[in-house]
């Protein structure tokens, strides 16, 4: 099977970077390319029969596809494509790795134990599996691990030259001495710093929405600045307890040029999780802006001018807090 896959591609998060590891591992595979599922979509990326391709949205073609999101299902529905025509699999895990590592251990791999371990830290941090705000602040190994993945880089090369480092570390080591390797504990040190900014940047900038007299959703609106700050919509919760959900807008850029574009992120808090039935990808794909997880989705609104943005951005989160509340 090895001699048939030449390229891994993957998602640019976490989940991406440990099915990049089983995949290496299983497969014998050492390159490694990185992009985001906008990027899939768009077609911009030229992909192959020799290439495996994780969480992502599934491509024209492809040798291997592995997937966990309900919204690329109904992608691939709307495109009339079976999952039977595909080879791969898709199965609704709580992360990508999840599914990876399953479909090779069936396939006769046999995983070091470690790496068992590092899909199940997977599951936790990409299906958000936290009972509590302070099970989500624990310094686990997963987490810390994703955290050095948060961290701000200055340049596409530079996240893309950390996640290629992760791979064969990951791939070669328990998550424990990954998060001890210098390199790491450089980024996971950087983060903390950058999340004191965060949550400095959330009190200015975060509020609920007029007619949220419930106070369940809270808006972060990053679009009047000039670069799009990097905020982590779980840190809400440290300020905003009683939210059940956070709602990013931010700027869309174009050649590092701001547009009057902008996007949006949606995310349930920790409590909601705990204890409503809502599915934000459907949110989205209501308003057919975007798509994601029942959990955490993302959408992309044009405007050709700012008055024309004010406007959508405004009639845009009331159409999301009319479906949030119609939702049982």
């Amino acid at each position: 099977m090895e001699e048939r896959f030449y390229r891994i591609i993957t998602h640019n998060d976490m989940d991406g970077v440990v099915s990049a590891a089983l995949c290496s591992y299983a497969l014998k595979i050492k390159r490694v390319y990185f992009t985001s599922p906008s990027a899939v979509s768009r077609g911009i990326i030229s992909i192959n029969e020799r290439d495996v391709v994780c969480d992502l949205p599934y491509p024209l073609v492809c040798g291997l596809w592995f997937d966990h999101h309900e919204g690329n299902l109904e992608e691939l529905k709307l495109r009339g494509i079976s999952l039977e025509e595909i080879k791969g699999r898709f199965d609704l895990k709580p992360s990508c790795s999840r599914v990876v590592f399953e479909f090779f251990q069936e396939d006769g791999v046999s995983f070091p134990f470690y790496l068992e371990e590092t899909v199940k830290e997977t599951d936790v941090v990409d299906g958000f599996l936290y009972s509590s705000i302070e099970d989500w602040r624990k310094e686990t190994p997963g987490k810390l691990l994703d955290n050095s993945i948060k961290a701000s880089d200055s340049d596409l090369k530079e996240k893309q030259a950390y996640l290629r480092y992760l791979v064969p570390l990951l791939r070669d080591h328990p998550l424990e001495e990954v998060v001890k390797d210098e390199r790491v504990k450089k980024r996971i040190e950087k983060y903390k710093l950058e999340e004191e900014k965060m949550l400095r940047l959330i009190e200015q900038d975060a509020h609920f929405l007029p007619f949220d007299t419930e106070k369940e959703l809270v808006v972060i609106d990053l679009s009047k600045h000039n670069r799009r700050p990097w905020v982590i919509k779980q840190l809400v919760s440290l300020i905003y307890p009683e939210a059940l959900a956070v709602i990013e807008i931010f700027p869309v850029f174009e050649r590092e040029i701001k547009t009057t574009n902008f996007g949006i992120s949606m995310s349930l808090t920790v409590k909601a999780k705990n204890f409503v039935s809502k599915d934000i990808g459907e949110i989205m794909r209501q308003l057919n802006i975007g798509d994601g997880h029942k959990g955490a989705a993302g959408g992309f609104v044009k405007a050709r001018s700012k008055l024309e943005m004010l406007k959508k951005k405004e009639e845009v989160l009331k159409r999301i807090y009319e479906l949030w509340k119609a939702q049982m």
